[in-house]
């Protein structure tokens, strides 16, 4: 018989994104922290659907004409092509459990995560070909 093999992380292993699109076939599965201030503008996906679920702090959350003040508890789902948005309008940071289908959307919180360390001031054309490249069409 085949071994097939699972992942579990242990709070604090995985390292802010986890990398379950190597492993998963169906959606990934992470922990979002949303900065203060910080903010996604309106945009909607060809290919991908989100799941929401808010754990700490409050989020502007927005799918389609919908905008709530969402605290711990609120779930949102964006189906494909749902204009949407989220930002953290609060003093702290929220924190989101945030599911993706198909998987590897996480890869966009990574490598736009290294694009923003480099530190001065963001390009705007390297933000719009990663946007580009991992199915998100700003409006």
């Amino acid at each position: 018989m085949m071994s097939i093999e699972g992942l579990i992380l242990q709070p604090g292993e995985a390292r802010g994104i986890s990398a379950t699109a190597e492993r998963a076939t169906g959606c990934s599965m992470f922990e979002l922290s949303v900065a203060p201030g910080f903010d996604t503008g309106a945009h909607y996906h060809t290919r991908i659907e989100e799941f929401f679920f808010v754990l700490e702090g409050e989020l502007n959350l927005r799918v389609g004409a919908r905008v709530v003040r969402a605290g711990p508890g609120t779930f949102m789902f964006v189906p494909i092509g749902a204009v949407h948005s989220y930002g953290n309008p609060g003093p702290n940071a929220a924190r989101v459990l945030f599911l993706t289908s198909p998987p590897g959307f996480e890869r966009y919180f990574v490598e736009i995560s290294e694009l923003l360390a480099k530190g001065g001031r963001p390009d705007p054309e390297a933000i719009a070909a990663l946007r580009r490249k991992h199915d998100i069409a700003q409006v």
